[in-house]
């Protein structure tokens, strides 16, 4: 009998040893040290917020910019994911990116950009699609707050970013 339990702890630590090898280097960076968790408060009109998900998987993801009114950039991201170490790395990825930019800039972000830096198997690749669906709704979500408080038409600031 003890001899079965040593030789299962030593299966178990190979096994441990193999499985930080599915994952790039990169992913497991961004999943063990993410940059950005946390969130703002979403009534903030500087603050968009983007929840997106993917029933099928389980992934659910909410990213949140803050934008300096005056200059359009964003100053600050923040994001919280309930899902796997891929989707936890896009986000944490998605949210550096994001960062010190225009909005119009981060809406030309692709996920295959994302995938490619994080080196993301095909079958991983819808967390790099929530990630940059999640940027799109967050600027989104900023717009409309902003159309709201000056009185434009809600679907305005929307067109003029899809246009970009």
């Amino acid at each position: 009998m003890l001899r079965l339990l040593a030789s299962e702890r030593l299966l178990l630590s190979q096994r441990a040893r193999i499985l930080p090898r599915f994952y790039h280097e990169k992913v497991i960076d961004h999943f063990n040290n993410p940059r950005n968790v946390g969130s703002f408060d979403k009534n903030d009109p500087a603050v968009g917020t983007g929840l997106v998900g993917a029933p099928a998987c389980g992934d659910v993801m909410k990213l949140q910019i803050k934008v300096d009114d005056t200059t359009g950039e964003i100053i600050d991201a923040r994001f919280k994911t309930f899902g796997c170490g891929s989707a936890i790395a896009s986000s944490s990825v998605a949210t550096e990116w994001v960062k010190g930019k225009q909005m119009e800039e981060v809406m030309t972000i692709k996920n295959t950009e994302i995938a490619k830096h994080l080196s993301l198997p095909p079958v991983k690749l819808h967390c790099s699609m929530l990630a940059e669906d999640a940027i799109k709704a967050a600027v989104k979500d900023y717009q409309t707050k902003r159309a709201k408080l000056s009185g434009v038409s809600e679907t305005e600031p929307v067109e003029q970013a899809a246009k970009a």
